[in-house]
């Protein structure tokens, strides 16, 4: 059994900061990839930033240079730091990760509740 939760979304005006945090419990083998999903209303889910065990990431365009993923691998968790935040980074933001477990060691993804965030101008 793996859970991922999410933690730190909220209300912020516009031009401010946001800090996003997920947690990977259970019987976990190891943890890959990790990753943040948002989902706007009416809108298809799209990847915001992902980072890979060794450190690499990478953004969507519409936050690259104002989001920034990080991530440690001793308490599996990743988080988004959110700066210069804008009315249409309002969303559902998901955490998502690629999970070896103890009985199934091969990569699957697990997915967060999800959190939401609204930039108000």
């Amino acid at each position: 059994q793996v859970q991922l939760v999410e933690s730190g979304g909220g209300l912020v005006q516009a031009g401010g900061s946001l800090r996003l945090s997920c947690v990977a419990s259970g019987d976990i083998r190891s943890v890959n990839g990790m990753a943040w999903y948002r989902q706007a209303p009416g809108k298809q889910r799209e990847l915001v930033a992902s980072i890979s065990r060794g450190g690499s990431s990478d953004y969507g365009d519409s936050v690259r240079g104002r989001f920034t993923i990080s991530r440690d691998n001793t308490k599996n968790t990743v988080a988004l730091q959110m700066n210069s935040m804008k009315p249409e980074d309002t969303a559902v933001y998901y955490c998502k990760a690629r999970i070896a477990t103890i009985i199934f060691p091969t990569d699957s993804d697990y997915w967060g509740q999800g959190t939401p965030v609204t930039v108000s101008s």
